[in-house]
C-alpha cells in the first residue's frame, strides 16, 4: 500500500514545495555561497550559552501524524470503536506495554523515553507541523523558524559539512523562518535506499566532471580573478574567493564525500536499518552525526524517497499500520538507537521521534482514525535523556491527557536546553522585532539526566 498524499489533496511534492521560499532546501550552491556571505559577515559561532548535553540531534519525523492510541498508548480496555484490532505487548521496561507491531521497539524501552502526553491545538497538517517544528502556533505576520534552524544559527553553519541536513528533503516547517535563509537545511535529494544514491550536486559524474577539469577550472578562475584585483580589491571579490574555496574544498573533501557514502556500511547493519527510505535515512544521519553535524532531520515523506510513508490513516488505518508503516518504523528506529548506542553515540546525541499530532481514538465508517491533536506520544533517546522513563498518561480513551501535559513549545526548550541554547533567549526578525525562541514553554526536567 502505497500512501503519497495527505487528506487535503497535497503531494508529496506539493508539501514539500509549498510556499514561496523554496522549503526543499538549500542547494550546495545556494549553501556554499550564503556560508561564504555570513563568514564575510564575521557571524559563524555564536557559542552555547547553557552546559551542552547534546553535541547534535537526530529528528526522526513521521509526516501525516502517527496513531498514538495503535502505537505507543494503547488502551485495550477501551470500547471497541476506540481500542482497535492491536494488542499490546511487555516492554524490557516493567509494566510499560506498547503495540504488538512494535517488537523489535519494545526491546529498547530501556534505552529511550516515552512522552504519552503531548498536546496542541493544531489539527490541520502544516499548522500543526510548524507549531511541532517550530514551538510557536502559526501567525500570519511571522514566520518561526524551525529547531534545526535555530541549532544552526547559534552553532554556525558548518565548516566541510553543513550543519543542519535533511534526508532526503524538507517540508516547509523545517526552513529558516525569520532568521536568514542561509540556516534553511542542507537537502540531501536522493533516495539513500536506491542502489543508486548520491547527493544532489556533491558528485561530479552528473556533470562529465573529473578533479582534473574541476582544477583546471579553478585555475582559470584563479587567473582571472588575479586580472581583477589589479584592477579593485572589493567585498564582493573576497566573497567570491570565499565561496570558490570553499565550494573546491566540499566537493573534493574526502571527508564529505565519505560521510554520504552510505554504501560502506556493512550490508548486515544496512538490512538491520531496512530497505526503506526511511530506514536508510536512519542510517545516513547516524552516519552525519558521527561526521559532526549538528542538526539532521529525517523526513518519511521526503520527495525523492522510493518508500514515502504519510502516517495520514483516515483509512484502512490498521493494515497500513500492520502492513507498512509499524514495519519500517520499527527497524529504522531501533537500528538507530542500538547503533548510536553500540557506538558510543547515544548519550551525545539526542534523538527525537515524533509527528505533527495523534488520531483519533474513536475510528471513523472508513476504519480509519482523523487528525487528533489532544494528544500524541513523542519519543526521546539520548543526549541528556533519562532511559526507561515514560510520563505522563492520558484518559481511558487516549484522548485527554489527565497527567502531566506536554506542549510543542516545552519540547522546543527541552531540546534547546540538552543542546547547550537559552530557550528563553530573543532574536531578531527583519524588521526588528524582539522574538524569544521559545515564548511560552518551559523544559521537561522530568525527562533530563
Amino acid at each position: 500500500m502505497k500512501m503519497s498524499t495527505f487528506c487535503d489533496g497535497m503531494s508529496r511534492r506539493d508539501f514539500v514545495q509549498v510556499g514561496t521560499l523554496g522549503f526543499l532546501g538549500l542547494t550546495l550552491e545556494q549553501f556554499l555561497r550564503t556560508r561564504s556571505a555570513m563568514a564575510q559577515q564575521g557571524l559563524y559561532n555564536k557559542g552555547q550559552e547553557l552546559p551542552q548535553r547534546a553535541k547534535s540531534c537526530i529528528l526522526v519525523w513521521l509526516a501525516g501524524g502517527p496513531s498514538h492510541i495503535d502505537t505507543f498508548d494503547l488502551k485495550p480496555d477501551a470500547p471497541d470503536q476506540f481500542r482497535g484490532e492491536f494488542k499490546p505487548i511487555d516492554t524490557v521496561v516493567p509494566g510499560v506495554r506498547i503495540s504488538e507491531h512494535l517488537p523489535k521497539f519494545a526491546q529498547i524501552m530501556d534505552r529511550v523515553s516515552l512522552v504519552r502526553t503531548m498536546t496542541g491545538p493544531e489539527g490541520e497538517h502544516d499548522r500543526a507541523a510548524q507549531h511541532l517544528l517550530t514551538g510557536h502556533r502559526p501567525l500570519p505576520a511571522t514566520n518561526y523558524p524551525s529547531h534545526g534552524s535555530v541549532v544552526t544559527h547559534e552553532r554556525g553553519l558548518g565548516t566541510w559539512l553543513p550543519n543542519y541536513i535533511a534526508v532526503p528533503n524538507a517540508d516547509r516547517a523545517m526552513g529558516a523562518g525569520y532568521l536568514s535563509k542561509s540556516f534553511d537545511p542542507f537537502a540531501v535529494g536522493g533516495d539513500p535506499a536506491s542502489p543508486t544514491f548520491q547527493v544532489r550536486d556533491l558528485y561530479t559524474s552528473g556533470f562529465n566532471l573529473t578533479f582534473d577539469r574541476i582544477n583546471r577550472r579553478r585555475e582559470l578562475v584563479k587567473q582571472l580573478d588575479e586580472r581583477a584585483r589589479n584592477i579593485a580589491r572589493n567585498e564582493v571579490t573576497a566573497a567570491r574567493d570565499a565561496f570558490y574555496a570553499q565550494a573546491y574544498d566540499l566537493v573534493t573533501s574526502r571527508q564529505a564525500r565519505d560521510a554520504f557514502e552510505i554504501s560502506k556500511e556493512e550490508q548486515p547493519l544496512r538490512e538491520k536499518y531496512g530497505p526503506t527510505t526511511l530506514g536508510q535515512g536512519c542510517l545516513l544521519a547516524r552516519r552525519l552525526v558521527e561526521a559532526g553535524v549538528a542538526f539532521v532531520t529525517v523526513n518519511s515523506m521526503g520527495i525523492g524517497g522510493t518508500t514515502p510513508l504519510t502516517w495520514d490513516t483516515h483509512q484502512n488505518n490498521f493494515p497500513a499500520l500492520k502492513d507498512q508503516l509499524l514495519p519500517q518504523l520499527d527497524n529504522a528506529f531501533t537500528a538507530l538507537i542500538q547503533d548510536l548506542d553500540d557506538r558510543k553515540l547515544l548519550d551525545s546525541t539526542l534523538v527525537i521521534l515524533t509527528g505533527e499530532f495523534g488520531r483519533t481514538p474513536k475510528i471513523n465508517k472508513n476504519a480509519g482514525r482523523d487528525h487528533w491533536p489532544r494528544a500524541n506520544s513523542v519519543v526521546l533517546a539520548g543526549g541528556g535523556i533519562k532511559r526507561g522513563l515514560v510520563l505522563g498518561k492520558t484518559d481511558a480513551q487516549a484522548e485527554y491527557p489527565v497527567d502531566r501535559p506536554v506542549s510543542p513549545a516545552d519540547l522546543a526548550a527541552t531540546m534547546f536546553t540538552l543542546l547547550g541554547i537559552d530557550p528563553h533567549k530573543a532574536e531578531h526578525t527583519n524588521d526588528g522585532r524582539s522574538i524569544k525562541l521559545v515564548a511560552d514553554g518551559e523544559a521537561v526536567h522530568e525527562l533530563m539526566t
